[in-house]
C-alpha cells in the first residue's frame, strides 16, 4: 500500500491545503481594491450621466415677438 493513499495521511493533505487556501483568500481580503483605468472610466461616466439626469432643469423663456402690422 503507498505512504499517500492512508487515509488519515490524505486527510492531513486535505486540511493542509485547506488551511493554505484560507490564509491565502484572507490576504486576498484585505488588499485593497485595484480597480484598472477602464472601470474607473466607466464609473465617472455612470457618475456624470447620473448629475446630468438628476439636475434640475429651469424652464427657458421663449421671447415671443409680436407681428409687425
Amino acid at each position: 500500500m503507498h505512504p499517500a493513499a492512508h487515509p488519515d495521511i490524505h486527510l492531513r493533505l486535505h486540511a493542509l491545503r485547506a488551511a493554505e487556501l484560507h490564509h491565502e483568500a484572507a490576504e486576498f481580503r484585505l488588499r485593497p481594491p485595484r480597480a484598472n483605468l477602464r472601470t474607473r472610466l466607466g464609473w465617472s461616466l455612470v457618475e456624470l450621466g447620473l448629475r446630468l439626469v438628476g439636475r434640475p432643469t429651469s424652464p427657458r423663456r421663449r421671447l415671443v415677438r409680436p407681428y409687425a402690422a
